[in-house]
């Protein structure tokens, strides 16, 4: 090309005013999108007049532009090197090589900066075609008219893809940042939970022992005190063991493997013999699935539901019933139950670890089992709820994966 013309290009004098922000196509919500004050272009072009009337399009159109014209891959690729374009425009065929090239050369490179064809004829096949294998967008020569506005809205595609992947990396690191508190917490509770074993056994067996031995020698007030010095110390082991199990479900990585539900049942119903002996309770349940699980943590999951249907019970004896249906990729389980039932608004309450819709005189416990039958059902990847009314019984639904192909970590 004349290097007059080049030069012609690329040093033209800036019209006053011409400089324009980029805008948002019609009917788009967008941050405000940064202002060119000038607009650099490599364009890859072997003709000199279609390269002047490129430039003059996009100065008509109100940009202020600076562009050098290639032809040859090696010139692109220098001049990638040299000064880093807001533009790529290429035509479609050159001689010695395709438009659509210079986007491998993007590629390769990892540039993302966005690329316009032009071209004299350009089919919509073909079109559509280099579109999908990411071409911002295409011109015809003939209508040039239409080049600076998609100059635009390419800008503002590459200016909203770039607040798009700052948010997904705000996000990300977002989440590993409250992953690794949630561990560290978790850590901290286990830690701090085990570690407070052995004072307290100690409290609790030194109240007990001053109780048998000084009981009825000391005034009546003594033997109240030191009754309640040794239940509060019975309580707060009972507390820190329920606060141990909550933690170990997260704690550490257990592997998932297939789980016959129907089996698990089986074993929980032998563990859970004698208080369903106790309350007269009646567990039905038949033809439960098979579930991508861990073990251990599913007996776990069912032993918790019955339990809380067994000591919520109503006057009439626990009527249990365990049952499963196929949602899509998933089981949705249901455990029923003809209890005291459940207010609306205490529903997302009552999985809160330590809350308690009771007193301890009225239900024992500390309020911890829903709370880890959410935690272990979460760490599968579903989720858990419950369907209640006071004094009409409850029915606590949970989701499960069905299948997976390999083991995963949970």
């Amino acid at each position: 090309m004349n290097p007059d013309i080049k030069n012609d290009i690329k040093n033209k004098d800036r019209e006053p005013g011409s400089e324009r922000s980029v805008r948002a196509s019609d009917g788009m919500t967008a941050s405000p999108a940064p202002q060119f004050t000038e607009l650099r272009v490599l364009h890859v072009e072997d003709n000199e007049m279609d390269a002047a009337l490129v430039a003059e399009a996009l100065r008509k159109g109100g940009f202020s532009i600076s562009v050098v014209v290639v032809q040859t891959e090696a010139e692109f690729e220098e001049q990638l090197r040299a000064h880093r374009p807001d533009v790529v425009i290429a035509d479609y065929n050159l001689p010695q090589w395709k438009g659509m090239e210079a986007l491998e050369v993007l590629r390769r490179g990892g540039l993302d900066i966005p690329l316009i064809l032009v071209s004299g004829a350009l089919g919509d096949v073909t079109a559509v075609e280099c579109i999908k294998k990411g071409a911002t967008d295409y011109v015809l020569k003939d209508g040039l008219a239409r080049l600076p506005e998609a100059v635009r809205r390419a800008l503002q595609e590459k200016h909203l893809l770039g607040l798009r992947r700052q948010a997904e990396e705000e996000l990300a690191r977002k989440a590993e940042e409250l992953a690794r508190s949630n561990a560290e917490l978790e850590q901290f509770a286990y830690i701090a939970s085990h570690d407070l074993q052995e004072p307290l056994r100690m409290v609790a067996s030194y109240t007990q022992l001053l109780g048998e031995r000084y009981r009825g020698k000391l005034d009546e007030n003594a033997d109240k005190y030191i009754g309640y010095a040794s239940e509060g110390a019975i309580r707060m082991q009972t507390l820190i063991q329920d606060l141990l199990a909550f933690s170990r479900v997260g704690r550490k990585n257990s592997t998932s493997r297939r789980v016959d539900c129907d089996a698990e049942m089986a074993e929980v119903m032998m563990s859970m013999d004698l208080a369903m002996r106790e309350s007269g309770a009646r567990v039905t349940y038949a033809a439960l699935p098979v579930v991508w699980a861990d073990r251990s943590r599913m007996a776990q999951l069912f032993q918790n539901l019955i339990g809380n249907a067994i000591k919520f019970r109503g006057k009439d004896a626990p009527e249990i019933s365990v049952q499963a249906e196929k949602v899509g990729s998933q089981w949705l389980f249901s455990v029923s139950d003809n209890g005291i039932g459940i207010e609306p608004q205490y529903a997302e309450n009552i999985f809160v670890v330590f809350r308690r819709l009771h007193t301890r005189a009225e239900y024992p416990g500390n309020g911890i089992g829903l709370a880890i039958c959410k935690k272990i059902v979460e760490h599968h990847g579903g989720k858990i709820w419950v369907e209640s009314e006071r004094g009409h019984g409850s029915t606590f639904k949970f989701t499960l994966p069905s299948e997976a192909e390999t083991d995963r970590v949970i």
